[in-house]
């Protein structure tokens, strides 16, 4: 079993950064593979980012690539996303997930065992 925290959200304005962080116990961080992915008010949940249990592969969407940064540092059994330039559309609650099964992290949701309780981040034009 796998526990994950999320923390970091808050309300911020456009442009501005913010570092989400996703605290993991329970089982060896470093086999897991790692994703963010977020939902908006009225819209389904959607991929942000992944990375791979090592931390040497990462993917992202599309519509926050050059913005967002996802790390690990598995010393700490801690995921990261920072997330700069925020925009309005940005706002949502922010999930981590774990994956024992795609060690090299995937975008496809079904893939997570493992959820954290979301973290709401709130970007006000």
């Amino acid at each position: 079993q796998v526990q994950l925290v999320e923390s970091g959200g808050g309300l911020v304005q456009a442009g501005d950064s913010l570092r989400l962080s996703c605290a993991a116990s329970g089982r060896t961080f470093s086999r897991f593979g790692m994703g963010w992915f977020r939902q908006a008010p009225g819209k389904e949940r959607e991929f942000v980012a992944s990375i791979s249990g090592s931390g040497d592969l990462t993917n992202y969407a599309d519509s926050v690539k050059g913005r967002f940064t996802i790390a690990r540092d598995n010393a700490k059994n801690t995921a990261y996303l920072q997330m700069d330039s925020l925009r309005p559309a940005d706002t949502a609650v922010y999930y981590c997930a774990a994956s024992s099964m795609i060690t090299t992290g995937t975008r496809a949701q079904s893939w997570y065992e493992y959820w954290g309780q979301g973290t709401q981040v709130t970007v006000s034009s």
